[in-house]
């Protein structure tokens, strides 16, 4: 009827508009509240959700060294959130966030006339932090223009229910648990670890702001990539905290001065400490999570929000990679240089094109059904690309097969130092660049051991009876029924006059006597013995075993070698202590893994530790004395294998081993020259750094200063005898050291 009395037509279709256009606004309102855009979900829903977390590694010292995450996020209690992030989240994003209830109208109506009416971008948003909740927790699928009212809503009616349920101290909770800080970063405390290396309870004010301040545009105010708009957001966040009275005017002028200062720290795998110690845990972590679901307990790794505490010590890792990076440097520049113009990955076009084709960019092509002219074609297509060496990473102009070339002449390095007495890894290098070479030297790579395998033969030749002080002469044999193998050793002629103790022969690493200590004692003796010390990898039954051409896993020799200081029990180096969930409970613990019996007698293990520390002191390993001045109390043993492609060395202290590799990852390249490729050359001087490093920081004492016990009176008298004896003239007259002794390898019965 009332419209009726207007006259004017037009004036009554506009009212007629306006009331339909009204309905239908409040059935699309209604057909989204009952779903029909898709569900919102329920009270019940909205009190039960739960954070996908990131799992946390930790070093046995407590530092955090690496998360395992789909989404970076840690979340916190509200204890641990300092008013001062509140205080800056609220001024800068939601004025009137204790006022309102979810929605705040006025801010709409803001919204509606400047931003839509009068088209003034600079009035801002009407979202309120609960609605921003709403669509952390419930993220748009669709980001059409279309469905931009529709998510509004929802979020609208998500934000209602929210405030229902929760206390707005819960609220800002949740929603500092769950904002975005980019760079798939998720929630306040893991913000505060990547930018600051801080937890979110130890943020200043002006740091505070600096966080908050990036919520508007998470690239664009990334104070790491855009400092000076990232200064000028923080100070417009400290003065909207002045004008909202929740810090003084004078304090906010203060902060303003303060320039932002990072401490960046990117839990990325390829970057930081220990990132091959790091993949190793992940690996151990999926194996348990397997198990453990296979028993009904399902956990997962990225999402659970676990603790993993490990055994690395985070400052002997720290010196571990120092100590590696420097060694290695300068060990690069020598190897390159020693080799000039003829190296193999400048002229040996045949080696590098079988490394091209073993490439896994090459595979990729063949997998297309390309031939090798065509995969070759594109491997050489030339583009900018990032190559990186020893002084750092350079953009430059290459192809593919220049990359691979680049890469395959890096020496490369697996080191591991252990507890002896528990096998808790305390260092772990599995590599130079875990980004360019994943494959982990310590845990995956199988290498000829060279001489370190030669303490296993004199432990075995102790064992069946042969007394220290036997003599044994240093004159090569070439055993007929061996192929006429014919092992020598890198002294001079005069060796073969030379009849050597076993002490003064295990420490100078003397070849020939060694082999002939094997015969001696019996191959089947030397491979049970080596099994018996921890040796699980299937030995090649073969004299050979002697000079250390059995393969075996960096961790398995440490763990061998740890029997000297173990009462002769062998351990197994394990990395992981204990496994907690996101509320610390205890989930399990990990026990060492130790032998349960000696794999030889007390008296031979005392024998054996006087042999190594012979090798340190006047031996092979001699320079750790002369050259690095360490005057600790060490054993130890080095290796170099054939033709130069393996350099060890293993050093027993009375609280560590530290087996040390290095080498190329292509087994046909080796070292030019033995005085480069020795392991007391090439790597010796890791540990020796290391062991420097060590010395100089007391609260390491305990490592440093620890003295090994004194031998029993007889062990000393056992081993009372000159070192060397020489032929006498008339053997000396008849002997040619030029001509080779003929004979064949004497096999005990037991060795079949």
């Amino acid at each position: 009827m009332l419209l009726k009395r207007i006259k004017s037509p037009i004036l009554r279709y506009s009212i007629l508009s306006i009331a339909a256009g009204i309905v239908l606004l409040l059935l699309f309102i209604l057909s989204i509240y009952w779903g029909t855009w898709g569900k919102i979900p329920n009270k019940e829903e909205l009190s039960d959700f739960q954070y996908q977390r990131a799992s946390e590694v930790y070093t046995i010292d407590s530092v955090l060294i690496g998360k395992f995450y789909l989404y970076d996020r840690q979340p916190i209690a509200f204890e641990s959130i300092p008013q001062h992030v509140l205080d800056a989240l609220v001024a800068i994003e939601d004025e009137r966030f204790y006022e309102h209830s979810g929605i705040d109208y006025q801010s709409l109506g803001r919204v509606a006339i400047k931003t839509v009416l009068m088209q003034d971008q600079s009035s801002g948003g009407g979202s309120t932090l609960t609605q921003q909740l709403a669509k952390n927790l419930y993220p748009r699928r669709d980001r059409k223009v279309s469905n931009i009212a529709v998510d509004k809503i929802k979020e609208m009616f998500i934000a209602s229910r929210l405030e229902d349920i929760f206390s707005k101290d819960e609220i800002l909770t949740h929603y500092l648990n769950t904002v975005s800080f980019g760079d798939n970063t998720f929630g306040i405390e893991s913000a505060s670890l990547k930018f600051f290396n801080k937890r979110a309870q130890d943020l200043t004010v002006e740091e505070a702001a600096t966080l908050v301040g990036m919520l508007k545009a998470t690239y664009g105010y990334n104070p790491r990539i855009f400092p000076e708009k990232s200064l000028s957001r923080r100070n417009l966040v400290l003065l909207s905290m002045a004008n909202n009275d929740l810090i003084s005017v004078e304090k906010k002028d203060s902060l303003i001065d303060i320039p932002i200062t990072l401490d960046y720290r990117e839990y990325d795998n390829n970057d930081g400490l220990a990132p091959y110690f790091r993949e190793e845990v992940r690996k151990k972590m999926q194996k348990w999570s397997l198990e453990q679901g296979e028993e009904g307990n399902e956990h997962n790794i990225y999402t659970d929000g676990l603790k993993i505490y490990t055994t690395l010590d985070y400052n002997m890792q720290f010196w571990a990679e120092a100590a590696m990076r420097e060694h290695m440097a300068s060990l690069q520049e020598q190897f390159e240089k020693s080799y000039g113009k003829n190296a193999p990955w400048l002229s040996n076009t045949k080696l590098i094109n079988k490394i091209v084709r073993a490439s896994s960019v090459y595979k990729k092509f063949k997998a297309q059904n390309l031939n090798d002219a065509q995969i070759m074609d594109s491997l050489k297509t030339k583009r900018t690309m990032a190559l990186t060496d020893w002084e750092g990473e350079k953009t430059v102009e290459a192809s593919s097969y220049d990359s691979i070339v680049h890469y395959m002449k890096f020496l490369n390095t697996g080191s591991l130092a252990i507890d002896p007495q528990t096998g808790a890894v305390k260092t772990w290098i599995g590599g130079v660049d875990f980004e360019h070479f994943k494959y982990d030297h310590v845990a995956q790579s199988k290498r000829q051991v060279g001489s370190t395998f030669k303490p296993i033969v004199y432990t075995a030749a102790l064992e069946t009876g042969i007394a220290p002080c036997t003599y044994w002469s240093a004159e090569e044999v070439e055993y007929e029924n061996l192929k006429n193998w014919s092992p020598g050793n890198s002294g001079d002629e005069d060796e073969a006059y030379l009849n050597y103790s076993m002490e003064q022969a295990l420490s100078n690493s003397v070849n020939t006597v060694t082999v002939k200590v094997l015969e001696k004692t019996g191959l089947t003796n030397v491979i049970t013995m080596a099994k018996n010390m921890g040796v699980f990898t299937e030995l090649p039954e073969e004299p050979s075993i002697a000079l250390g051409t059995g393969e075996l896993y960096l961790n398995e020799l440490a763990g061998v070698y740890a029997t000297y200081l173990n009462d002769g029990k062998a351990v197994l180096p394990y990395l992981i202590e204990r496994i907690t969930d996101k509320k610390d409970s205890l989930l399990t613990e990990f026990e060492p893994k130790r032998a349960k019996t000696p794999a030889f007698s007390e008296k031979t293990r005392q024998i054996m530790l006087e042999m190594m520390k012979s090798t340190v002191n006047m031996g092979t390993a001699s320079r750790l004395r002369t050259s690095y001045k360490l005057k600790n109390d060490i054993a130890g043993k080095t290796g170099t294998t054939q033709n130069n492609k393996d350099a060890w060395f293993v050093a027993l202290t009375p609280k560590m081993v530290h087996v040390t590799w290095v080498g190329l990852e292509n087994h046909e390249i080796g070292f030019r020259s033995t005085a480069l490729g020795q392991g007391a050359n090439a790597a010796l001087p890791m540990f020796a750094k290391f062991m420097q490093e060590l010395n100089r920081h007391p609260s390491y004492d305990t490592i440093t200063k620890a003295h090994f016990k004194k031998p029993n009176p007889e062990i000393i008298r056992l081993m009372d005898c000159d070192p060397v004896k020489r032929d006498g003239f008339f053997k000396r007259l008849f002997t040619n050291p030029d001509k080779k002794k003929k004979r064949e390898f004497r096999r005990k019965d037991s060795d079949g």
